[in-house]
């Protein structure tokens, strides 16, 4: 047992010692999640810009259009000169411009119809579409406004009222009910929103872990091709304390970095309480147990360092993949029933569990799976475990 400790001792301080090692096992980890992270961690919701040509540029009516485009939760407005807005076009810089013609506010105060002139290249892209629907809402309640004061004019014509105090005060009804509908929308979220941390940080952490097989396995191999284990083994070293050091070398790598991991995601994020930092710890390192007995079972298998590269990395990115690390697979469904082979899946599972405080008694399954894999890998990889090519 000693001698196996000083082997996996020897190797764990090379690897802390390896800055190439050191960059792929911590550093393109963290990488990997603030990308996925930026790109989904944000809100949902959309948010465009609406670019305007406003050639009405003292007309009231254009003013007020140009207003509630600025109270649009999800939209931002930005002002363009006709000659810029062409050449933007042109460039294909921009997709979509509203110009506001400049007889706009001049043609309402008469009572005539005014257009909202959309310029758009192609058909305006996804988010260009967005944003002239949202536009063309805003035109829509305008609309509404003129109608309701034509009507309401209409109804009240020869009852000497003063056309101007009709428009104001219509116009003060109007802006009531905007301000305090009769009817609302009320929105309810059914569930809490996800947590983009929570939803992708276990997935991280297992497949990167799961890449230290590949790197576990091709060493291993290119130490049997230069002779390195059988110089080993002819010292005190039996064969079994080579490879029982080996495997706890595998776990103390995949354990170290996983902890560094999530000691990071902990100052930063907050989302461990001290009890289940432990219990996500101690599925941490039933994983690397697993992952070191899986990475030695490959390398007992594959004979060079190559094939055990390539029969590690695709492992990797087939668990990876079936395991739904970077998206949700629905339960049921026949993806999903295929993914149960899974080693990551059952690490993620458990881990997303701990991590939205639930509880540690409620992995069984998954603590059996994952105990199960490192047994069996475990004492099929010893089987055909050799120091020397085509020897013992």
């Amino acid at each position: 047992m000693k001698n196996a400790l000083l082997v996996a001792l020897r190797e764990v301080k090379e690897y802390l010692q390896d800055k190439a090692d050191l960059a792929f096992s911590l550093i393109l980890p963290i990488v990997t999640f603030a990308l996925i992270y930026g790109a989904f961690g944000g809100s949902g919701l959309f948010h465009g810009t609406a670019y305007v040509v406003n050639e009405d540029t003292n007309g009231i009516y254009a003013q007020q259009l140009l207003n509630s485009i600025k109270k649009q939760d999800s939209l931002d407005l930005q002002l363009l000169k006709r000659a810029d807005a062409d050449n933007k076009l042109n460039r294909s810089d921009l997709t979509m411009v509203f110009l506001i013609p400049a007889d706009f506010s001049d043609k309402l105060n008469l009572g005539q119809p005014a257009q909202l002139t959309i310029m758009q290249r192609g058909n305006g892209g996804q988010d260009g579409q967005i944003v002239a629907s949202i536009v063309s809402g805003i035109v829509s309640e305008m609309n509404q406004q003129f109608t309701v004061a034509a009507q309401v004019s209409q109804a009240l014509s020869g009852q000497n009222i003063p056309p101007a105090q009709i428009a104001m005060t219509t116009m003060q009804f109007l802006k009531r009910e905007s301000t305090n509908p009769l009817v609302g929308i009320d929105e309810v979220s059914i569930g809490s929103k996800p947590n983009t941390v929570k939803e992708f940080l276990p997935g991280i952490l297992t497949m990167y872990v799961l890449f230290s097989i590949s790197l576990t396995a091709a060493a291993i191999n290119d130490e049997r091709k230069k002779g390195t284990l059988e110089r080993l083994i002819t010292t005190r070293l039996t064969i079994g304390q080579l490879f029982f050091g080996k495997f706890l070398a595998g776990v103390l790598r995949g354990f170290i970095q996983t902890l560094i991991l999530m000691t990071l995601s902990w100052a930063v994020f907050r989302i461990f309480t001290p009890f289940s930092f432990v219990e996500t710890l101690l599925i941490a390192l039933l994983f690397a147990t697993a992952c070191s007995a899986i990475g030695l079972l490959i390398t007992s298998i594959a004979h060079t360092g190559e094939a055990s590269t390539w029969v590690g990395v695709f492992f990797t990115m087939t668990m990876t993949m079936l395991g739904g690390t970077f998206f949700t697979i629905t339960k049921g469904t026949v993806l999903y029933q295929i993914g149960r082979i899974s080693i990551n899946g059952y690490a993620n599972d458990a881990v997303k569990t701990l991590i939205n405080g639930g509880s540690f008694s409620t992995l069984g399954v998954d603590i059996a799976v994952l105990a199960g894999v490192t047994v069996t890998a475990f004492i099929v990889a010893r089987m055909l475990f050799k120091a020397v090519p085509q020897g013992k």
